[in-house]
């Protein structure tokens, strides 16, 4: 009789059924233990937004000693934190997240120092930050502080037609001013007609495309600045001598550079590259797309950089420097020396063919073993720009060079992309097709499906 019941049907089906829902039930149960312990998501945007940036991940990888974050707002608002805060815990052990509700623990709210919801605090040892937002920038700019723990200022030099930093215009830097904020510098402006020695407060002087010459104090004071161990990023467009205003030739300050190892040449890039008219610029815009092995660069492979009305340079090692070319123009690039016409002839044999250097960086061994001084030279300041610093990785290129000249290489990196806005753009013939085919030719498709059934089930 038992055996009669093992081999009925009903029993078999009732044994299948018990063998799966225990199959079910124990994934069920392992899926939701592995979702406790191990938050991992997966995110498939173009540009990784909902993923933190290789700068962030350097920060927090390299950290020697455990950090807090703790997040104080209602409770009711704490998920909207987690989707950030959490994605720090995932990249290390070290950093702990800890959410408190200032209504339910007033005295530890109190003793923290809390006034508003939605603040947060990062704490590593006996060091502690206020995050300036809710942001990856704001969470992250929050470790610069608690690690760094110093006060970095970009003097940016004026007084000879410069780019100016309160300028909002297309010419002014004044954009180039906020990303240094957001990357925790703190910038202003300096007068070498005033004074005769840089400030010693100075991090990092930029000399951003004069177009007078510099006062051979001016000059001077440069030489003495980068010498003595400090760090310039020095941008010089070409001498052009056509429309208004007119470039001067800067010599004096270019002689200090050829010093250097660092000799600009006295002519214009033109860019031939079709994939310019692609990217919305002309040939005035020498377009860059491969880099040398640099720390400044060396994150940006696949990431092109746009220098409209660019200089070429050529660099050799001196006695007390040691400097490498950071980039070139490509291929079907060609510099003319001709600065006073907006025409050019490509055909011209005196013109020089492509690649052509248009950044290096160097370094200058000083009488103290432990300083050195660094400089950064581009042979044009209007990538830098309002106007042109968020083409592409301009602004990776900026910042990257800053991070090396203040001796913050752990901190060059890729910085996060703001969100795209990525429309299809349709031609009024694929307008109509759009249409065609959804009005007409999709319903039309069901309905002969449909008659087909019918006819045959007939």
């Amino acid at each position: 009789m038992a055996r009669k019941w093992l081999r009925a049907r009903q029993t078999k089906y009732a044994a299948y059924a018990t063998v799966y829902i225990l199959v079910v039930l124990t994934i069920a149960v392992v899926a939701n233990v592995l979702a406790n312990r191990y938050n991992r998501s997966w995110d498939s945007t173009a540009n990784k937004r909902y993923t933190l940036s290789d700068q962030t991940a350097k920060i927090v990888n390299d950290l020697t000693q455990d950090a807090h974050i703790k997040y104080y707002d209602q409770t009711g608002r704490f998920p909207q934190a987690r989707d950030l805060l959490d994605r720090y815990a995932n990249l290390s052990s070290r950093v702990q997240v800890e959410y408190i509700d200032p209504d339910r623990n007033p005295q530890v709210a109190r003793a923290a120092g809390i006034t508003s919801y939605g603040t947060a605090i990062v704490e590593i040892g006996d060091k502690k930050e206020q995050a300036k937002s809710l942001t990856e920038e704001g969470i992250s700019g929050a470790f610069i502080r608690t690690l760094k723990n110093t006060t970095r200022t970009v003097c940016f030099v004026s007084g000879s037609g410069e780019h100016r930093i309160d300028d909002t215009d297309r010419a002014g830097y004044s954009n180039f001013k906020d990303m240094l904020t957001k990357d925790n510098y703190t910038s202003k402006s300096i007068s070498l007609l005033q004074q005769s020695d840089i400030p010693g407060d100075c991090t990092v002087i930029v000399i951003g495309g004069p177009t007078t010459e510099y006062q051979s104090n001016a000059v001077a004071s440069v030489q003495k600045y980068v010498e003595a161990g400090g760090r310039a990023l020095i941008l010089l467009d070409p001498p052009l001598k056509m429309g208004r205003p007119t470039i001067a030739d800067n010599d004096a300050l270019s002689a200090v550079l050829a010093a250097w190892g660092v000799t600009l040449d006295k002519d214009l890039i033109l860019d031939l590259n079709p994939m310019g008219q692609l990217a919305g610029v002309g040939p005035q815009v020498a377009l860059v797309s491969t880099y040398n092995f640099h720390p400044i660069v060396s994150e940006m492979r696949g990431v092109a950089t746009g220098f409209p009305l660019a200089r070429s340079l050529q660099t050799k090692n001196m006695d007390k420097t040691a400097v490498q070319q950071l980039f070139s123009s490509s291929e079907s690039s060609l510099a003319t020396s001709d600065l006073s016409s907006p025409s050019f002839n490509p055909q011209d044999p005196k013109n020089k063919k492509g690649p052509l250097p248009l950044g290096a960086a160097g370094t200058f061994t000083t009488d103290q073993p432990d300083k050195e001084g660094r400089f950064v030279v581009i042979g044009n300041s209007q990538w830098a720009a309002n106007s042109f610093i968020d083409f592409n990785g301009n602004s990776d290129l900026a910042l990257n060079a800053m991070n090396w000249l203040s001796s913050d290489e752990d901190l060059i990196s890729i910085r996060p992309k703001p969100p795209e806005n990525r429309p299809i753009n349709m031609t009024t013939n694929q307008l109509r097709w759009v249409r065609i085919s959804s009005q007409f030719l999709l319903p039309l498709v069901v309905v002969l499906a449909g008659v087909s059934v019918w006819w045959r089930r007939r």
